[in-house]
């Protein structure tokens, strides 16, 4: 093997290795591209940028007669990688699911593209990096006063006495403000259906809401579902 060859198994690897990283921690947290996605993102995208890398391996002709640019290769993963990262976004529902993991493969591939070229050392900071804001920062993001979304319904029965106004003032009394607000009537008139966005900074403001209902006798179904990241 020549220096040349070394070198470009040594890049492989080396991309081989940071998408493994960045894919356990996907794995981890059962995201549907985890460790195996991750690993072949960064080396096919290191492969890749080895074809232009050591273009006078492939390219036998005169340098003067034919000049390939880096760059444009760089351009069409990062265009390319895109499709993939479409694949890992999901809607469930009213909620949608994946852009942390579609990011991830996104910034997996272009530190694949750091091991293509030999820029080992963005390449480790960049790892680090990206392993910190899918992990520490998700810690950071729990404590954190933000504001929680949820898909809230609820059915109970016409005759009985949680009206409108009751539902509302119940849900506001556990720190929630309620927005689409929508009313649903069954095909033979005995139950009635709402359902409503909520809001809140407080995290354990669901579960509150959740015992409460459990003990009214009058609701005969619920759903509280968080929105997703």
């Amino acid at each position: 093997m020549t220096a040349d060859d070394v070198e470009m198994v040594l890049r492989l690897v080396t991309g081989v290795i940071a998408g493994a990283l960045i894919g356990y921690e996907r794995s981890y947290h059962g995201r549907p591209a985890g460790f195996r996605t991750h690993a072949l993102v960064c080396t096919a995208s290191s492969l890749l940028m080895l074809v232009t890398v050591y273009e006078a391996h492939w390219v036998r002709v005169t340098a003067e007669l034919v000049r390939l640019d880096p760059t444009r290769m760089a351009q069409g993963i990062m265009t390319g990688i895109g499709f993939l990262g479409a694949g890992v976004i999901m809607k469930d529902g009213p909620s949608v699911r994946g852009l942390t993991t579609a990011a991830s493969i996104w910034i997996t591939a272009a530190i694949g593209i750091l091991a293509g070229i030999g820029f080992y050392f963005p390449l480790v900071v960049s790892v680090l990096l990206t392993i910190g804001i899918l992990s520490m920062l998700r810690w950071i993001e729990a404590r954190m006063p933000t504001q929680t979304y949820y898909h809230f319904e609820v059915r109970f029965a016409r005759a009985s006495n949680m009206t409108e106004s009751t539902l509302r003032t119940l849900i506001e009394s556990h720190r929630f403000t309620i927005a689409n607000f929508s009313y649903h009537l069954d095909s033979e008139g005995r139950m009635r259906r709402h359902s409503m966005v909520l809001r809140t900074i407080d995290r354990s403001s669901a579960s509150r809401l959740s015992e409460k209902l459990e003990a009214t006798e009058s609701v005969h179904e619920f759903r509280i579902a968080p929105t997703g990241d």
